[in-house]
């Protein structure tokens, strides 16, 4: 039976198929005119109210009504589970069609048919006949910006629901009046699948049956003002590849890890006082396969390569720049718009699991980069994702951000708070990352970063610092301390904001490392210098140990210092070919043999001589350059020697680790130091200037023969060669503080690294 009058259905008990459903529509075959003509209209924010199956009562028979809309069908038929056809009847002028079926209850299986004008037909099972997939609880803790797993809930979900494979989708737009998921499986038509809004959540959902993964999707937008907007899920797993902008359905359970002995020894460690030197990457542009249009290299392609290259060289941890997905290549990914999807450019995200895996196997630690700070105004995007301000703030002076022409997000709303909590807190779980860089930190902690004059508000409390932020980087921090052992954050920080690796529960902000921006500045000045001059300008060199302590320190030389016109490191250097080399040479060793974790940019180890270029390969041509082999072979003894002195790591956050033996020479420009820790040590000796000392009186800590453990002058890594390697006797002759002292050769422009020998 359809048409007929419309009477209100009885209400059905909780627990059953409907539970959580809203019934308070009308329950006959026809509706009241405001909910048709929000359905007509694309307006109604209730479908599951009016579609759907409903239980009612007509001319005093109990018995369950089946709406449907499609306003291009001419048919529709509820197929039910035993095969019978029935017929609904259209009601209204657009596409409402509805029959009552006398005698069922629910819950009641069926499927739709539609037939279309072409003559053609489809078949689909119904969305509205399936209660809420977000459970209350997991809505109240995103309220509350609590929920630590909630790309499990919000995003796009394969299920399997009351015997019909597909697709739960959930996406947060509070001031929309309708929002329809769109895509591949209803010709991207907006009317044919409105969602259901979940009370005052703003959260919108529907599950789709017939949807599988690696289907493409977005979320048509139905704003305030009554204009339409295309939407990428924000918690979209997968990403159709750039310029493509639409979601992908993903699975996040298809991968087999191997690395569960990785993960437990990793939980055991305590990353400070471990070896860390950090190799980072650019994945678009640290390979390319010419022969196939200069592609990049896939996550699987680049795993055994990077894997072998990294341990040639000693490196303990991959550093990859975002992977999150991004619209533009020049951003180096860190203009987000895909927060919780690997870009797709070089694959899919169980691909990225392989290259994390496979490190993990080969003992290498991989840390992703992760920009929480600012997003990008992309239309497809966050940018005024509901068509009112609200991943970012309404205020321009606090949503915007000037220099970079981005957008801030808002760190005063719980939900955006808990948005960027759950993706870092993704990247450590689904991707087994060993830790976060978080990018342009100082940004999140100023108000009026970046920002002049009166173009700032200050906080609560009259102040610049922004304290929502701050509360968001301690929450971040403790959870990824307390949920993934043994992982780290580290923060890219410029600024002297104190405490930036000290306990949330002491006032930091409980980073595990802070990124040394003020030591990189300082030492590239120096090294640019004419090594004549450099005897005048030690406190540039020497600076940087009067705050060592105060947090602890990456000593990074990344890949802002050859990007934007600065051109390369070795350019940089001051000489000939040979000095830049030498130079180079004796950065790295003043690097690594100083306190502080390490980090190299990818191509350091080529000595390219122009900037890094990111729309193209390495040049990996110039590893087979004598001069260039010579430093690749230096730089892999470095980290041999870094690895097997625990002097150089173990005691990183110890004051007693390090000792100035000589930092005053300013005639020689030369700068001498210990590093100890228990029974090991060693003296690092740096002549900077541009003369060969042939008889340099060193104090030396204790009696006996002292051994040459490298020296950068070695002939092997393109150096003079000049003296042989030494063994350096200790006489009682008190210099520098020490009880003992010795004579040594030293070339110009030459790193030495001295241990007393072992009998």
């Amino acid at each position: 039976m359809s048409g007929g009058g419309s009477l209100r259905p009885a209400p059905p008990a909780r627990g059953d198929a409907e539970r959580g459903r809203d019934h308070d529509a009308t329950g006959g075959a026809t509706l009241a005119p405001h909910d048709q003509a929000q359905l007509e209209a694309g307006e109604h924010a209730h479908p599951h109210r009016v579609l759907g199956p409903h239980p009612a009562r007509m001319d005093g028979v109990a018995g369950v009504v089946v709406r449907a809309f499609h306003p291009d069908a001419t048919r529709v038929e509820a197929v039910l589970a035993d095969g019978e056809a029935i017929a609904l009847d259209p009601v209204g002028r657009a596409g409402l069609f509805a029959a009552f079926l006398p005698g069922r209850r629910l819950p009641l299986g069926y499927r739709l048919r539609f037939r279309l004008p072409a003559g053609t037909a489809g078949e689909r099972g119904d969305p509205y006949r399936f209660p809420p997939t977000v459970e209350e609880s997991d809505l109240r803790l995103f309220a509350e910006g609590s929920h630590r797993r909630l790309w499990e809930h919000l995003g796009a979900h394969p299920r399997r629901l009351d015997g019909e494979d597909g697709v739960a989708f959930a996406v947060w737009a509070p001031h929309a009046r309708r929002v329809s998921v769109v895509g591949e499986f209803c010709d991207w038509d907006g009317r044919l699948l409105p969602m259901r809004r979940l009370e005052d959540t703003g959260v919108f959902e529907l599950f789709v049956p017939g949807v599988a993964p690696g289907a493409l999707y977005k979320y048509e937008i139905l704003t305030r003002e009554r204009t339409r907007r295309l939407k990428t899920d924000p918690f979209a797993l997968a990403m159709e590849c750039p310029p493509g902008t639409a979601a992908r359905v993903a699975r996040s359970d298809t991968y087999r890890w191997s690395d569960q002995a990785w993960l437990e020894a990793r939980a055991r460690r305590d990353a400070t006082r471990e070896p860390m030197i950090v190799y980072e990457v650019h994945a678009g542009s640290w390979a390319r396969v010419e022969e196939e249009g200069d592609r990049p290299l896939t996550y699987r392609e680049l795993a055994p390569r990077l894997v072998a290259h990294a341990r040639r060289f000693g490196f303990t941890h991959i550093e990859l720049m975002p992977v999150m997905e991004h619209p533009f290549g020049g951003s180096w990914g860190y203009q987000v718009t895909g927060y919780y999807a690997p870009t797709a450019r070089f694959g899919s995200p169980d691909d990225l699991r392989f290259l994390v895996d496979t490190c993990h196997r080969a003992g290498i630690g991989v840390i992703l980069d992760w920009v929480p700070a600012h997003f990008p105004r992309d239309e497809f995007a966050l940018a005024r994702f509901d068509g009112r301000a609200l991943f970012e703030h309404e205020d321009p002076r606090r949503g915007e951000h000037r220099e970079w022409d981005t957008l801030i997000f808002n760190y005063e709303r719980p939900e955006v708070v808990n948005f960027l909590l759950a993706s870092a807190l993704y990247w450590l779980d689904a991707f087994h990352a060993d830790g976060l860089r978080i990018d342009a930190v100082a940004s999140l902690l100023y108000l009026d970063y970046g920002r002049e004059g009166d173009d700032w508000l200050p906080n609560r409390d009259g102040g610049r610092e922004n304290l929502e932020a701050v509360a968001f980087l301690r929450t971040l921090t403790e959870a990824a301390r307390e949920l993934h052992p043994g992982s780290v954050t580290i923060a890219e920080e410029s600024t002297a904001w104190p405490g930036v690796t000290h306990p949330v529960g002491e006032g930091g902000l409980g980073f595990t490392f802070k990124w040394n921006m003020g030591w990189t500045h300082d030492a590239l000045r120096y090294f640019a210098r004419d090594p004549r001059e450099r005897g005048r300008h030690h406190d540039e060199l020497t600076f940087a140990m009067m705050y060592e302590h105060s947090e602890r320190f990456v000593n990074a030389l990344s890949h802002d210092e050859v990007a934007r016109g600065q051109g390369s490191l070795l350019a940089r250097m001051p000489g000939d070919l040979r000095a830049k080399l030498a130079n180079l040479r004796l950065l790295l060793t003043y690097q690594y043999t100083r306190p502080g974790k390490k980090l190299l940019f990818m191509g350091m180890e080529l000595a390219p001589p122009d900037e890094w270029n990111h729309d193209a390969s390495l040049d990996w041509r110039l590893a087979d350059d004598p001069p260039r082999r010579g430093l690749a072979r230096f730089l892999a003894d470095l980290g041999g020697l870094y690895h097997a002195s625990p002097c150089l790591w173990r005691g990183d956050p110890d004051r007693a680790s390090f000792h100035w033996i000589d930092c005053a020479d300013r005639e020689n420009a030369v700068i001498s130091y210990l590093r100890r820790h228990g029974d090991d040590q060693l003296v690092v000796v740096l002549n900077l200037g541009p003369a060969t000392l042939a008889s340099y009186r060193i104090g030396l800590p204790c009696p006996g023969t002292w051994i040459e453990r490298l020296c950068s002058d070695d002939e092997r890594y393109g150096g003079s060669g000049h003296p042989d390697s030494q063994r350096i006797v200790a006489e009682a002759v008190p210099l520098h503080g020490q009880a003992h002292s010795a004579p040594l050769r030293i070339a110009a422009l030459t790193a030495l690294v001295l241990a007393p020998e072992r009998r």
